[in-house]
């Protein structure tokens, strides 16, 4: 299946000079969900890994994410944006490729240490949002599976940002 087919091109958004990705077409074709999940899972599971969590980064991130989760069996945890979480958590900082910078947050209690995790988004762009969230997986002594993403902005340079995470990263369609 040629997942490239249900990303939409969309010109001058969230503002102009911007070619956004938009992968609800992806979404809305079961096959093509189907398909796009075990892509993105096909490299980090050769066999089932027991206690496995699947994090999913705000906010499509969390549509991929669990949808993995759900495949495989796995616990699923969402980091968000600063404000989102109910309960005690941690913090880290984090720049953008359309303004100055963000937070994420993850509850403190998400994972355990040692438990692995693999983290989902639906695109790497500059890296930014990935890296924070690994910061924040490896404060809470995660053990980094790797980092898996739908699309990647090659340009963008994001993973060359992240190979500084020392984790395994993947993408299912590269622009």
């Amino acid at each position: 299946m040629n997942l490239r087919e249900y990303v939409k091109d969309v010109p001058g958004f969230p503002q102009p000079g911007i070619m956004f990705r938009d992968v609800t077409p992806m979404l809305q074709s079961p096959d093509a969900f189907g398909e796009v999940t075990k892509c993105l899972a096909k490299p980090f599971w050769p066999e089932r890994t027991d206690n496995l969590c699947v994090v999913g980064i705000e906010a499509r991130g969390f549509i991929f994410a669990a949808a993995l989760a759900r495949e495989y069996r796995a616990g699923f945890v969402p980091v968000r944006k600063a404000g989102k979480l109910p309960r005690r958590t941690i913090k880290e900082c984090y720049s953008l490729e359309y303004r100055e910078s963000d937070v994420l947050e993850i509850h403190e209690d998400a994972v355990r240490p040692g438990q692995p995790v693999l983290v989902v988004d639906d695109v790497l762009a500059t890296g930014g949002t990935a890296i924070a969230a690994c910061k924040l997986l490896k404060k809470l002594g995660a053990h980094l599976l790797g980092c898996t993403f739908v699309i990647e902005l090659e340009g963008l340079g994001g993973r060359a940002s992240l190979r500084a995470m020392h984790v395994p990263i993947h993408s299912v369609i590269k622009y």
